[in-house]
């Protein structure tokens, strides 16, 4: 503590840093020895806990669970408009599963489901915002029941001809996965048998568009997804962006 400087410590930086050296307090090991009572009068509770807690005194408990999220939304702008129920109904099917996808990583399921679509802002002539908010049956984090409630949600509220710029999927009231068990007497063959998400380790090795449910399993991305060509080299989390070093 002798060795690092007082401005060492996440917090105390810049302004603060010189204000304790006008003080005698260049080091760690120097803003332990003060008083905490009479930092926090010159300066804060924070001051005082932090001196506290260099001498070995808990005050700020450690936080052993993640706060879990209150909701899931996956939602895109497109690259090219989509004006088709039809085309929109292959938007939801997607969007419905990478949200699935997410959720299961998350180890939770959803209760509620919102599903929405817009025009551009700008588009004064045409503008549409259907949205709507549906209870799914039971809490559920199974692609095929979130792919068939998305893909009707917005079914007869799309606009045919009208340019939608952007549309996404929303799961909220989440909770742990199980906290809710299905019901069997009201659950499909399907949702017994493969109640939770899309195979992990498919997904994980190669990506969440290597694997999916009817349009959502297509090998080329639609001409409406977003494009990406100036996105920032992802070289922790993509293997196939991993950059090569060749030694002479």
């Amino acid at each position: 503590m002798a060795k690092v400087p007082v401005t060492g410590i996440w917090g105390i930086a810049g302004r603060l840093g010189k204000k304790l050296n006008g003080m005698g307090i260049f080091t760690i090991a120097d803003l332990k020895a003060t008083d905490p009572v009479v930092m926090r009068k010159k300066f804060s509770v924070l001051m005082q806990r932090t001196i506290m807690e260099l001498n070995g005194i808990t005050c700020i408990p450690l936080e052993t669970e993640i706060a879990t999220k209150q909701r899931l939304i996956f939602s895109r702008s497109f690259s090219t408009p989509v004006t088709s129920a039809a085309r929109m109904h292959e938007v939801m099917a997607i969007y419905a599963q990478r949200a699935a996808i997410r959720l299961a990583k998350d180890n939770q399921q959803a209760k509620l489901m919102s599903c929405f679509a817009g025009t551009s802002h700008f588009n004064q002539s045409a503008a549409s915002f259907p949205s709507v908010t549906l209870k799914l049956p039971v809490p559920t984090a199974d692609p095929v029941i979130l792919t068939r409630a998305a893909t009707t949600a917005l079914a007869d509220r799309i606009v045919d001809g009208v340019p939608y710029a952007r549309a996404g999927v929303m799961l909220m009231d989440l909770s742990p996965a199980g906290a809710a068990p299905q019901l069997p007497m009201f659950a499909t063959a399907h949702e017994e048998k493969h109640i939770g998400s899309l195979p992990r380790d498919v997904l994980d090795r190669f990506g969440s568009g290597s694997i999916g449910l009817g349009v959502a399993g297509l090998v080329t991305e639609p001409d409406w997804s977003m494009k990406r060509q100036a996105l920032s080299p992802r070289y922790t989390t993509e293997w196939a962006e991993l950059p090569i070093v060749k030694a002479c």
